[in-house]
């Protein structure tokens, strides 16, 4: 594969389209009871337990304050590593893996969305079709990064 083309995991928020690099995702998995924490920031949803090892969930929806939904048969936890920390994102489904050349991404604009650029890899355009691309070790900030490590 060509050193300028990168894989996405493409998942969806609401009506918007976004991608997290795969290197990044450890699998995907179908919503599980998630047991909730006391005193966890509001965005973290609980734990679950997956093959035995206990994994913190997060709300993306509720990290960005997007308007919430309810879960339906679509709806996924994407497993991630984020400082080598495991934790869960709960999005409205995952679609698909696709890929793109780094001429297809572009710098994220300041706002994109309701969501704060700081989170953002970039924007990458695919199909006449525009890509939020998440930074996931941007999406927690490291006192978070360590009260979820504590779990």
């Amino acid at each position: 594969m060509s050193e300028n083309i990168r894989q996405f995991v493409e998942f969806k928020l609401g009506d918007e389209d976004y991608g997290i690099d795969i290197l990044q995702v450890k699998t995907i998995e179908r919503m599980m009871p998630i047991t909730r924490i006391p005193k966890a920031p509001q965005f973290v949803e609980g734990v679950i337990n997956l093959r035995g090892e206990i994994v913190p969930v997060i709300d993306l929806k509720k990290r960005f304050d997007l308007p919430l939904s309810e879960t339906t048969d679509s709806t996924r936890i994407i497993i991630v590593s984020i400082d080598d920390i495991t934790v869960g994102m709960i999005v409205d489904s995952a679609t698909e893996v696709i890929q793109l050349s780094q001429d297809d991404i572009e710098p994220a604009p300041p706002i994109t969305g309701s969501i704060d650029a700081n989170y953002l890899d970039g924007v990458g355009k695919i199909d006449g079709r525009l890509l939020i691309l998440l930074n996931v070790a941007k999406l927690l900030k490291p006192q978070e990064i360590s009260q979820l490590a504590q779990i």
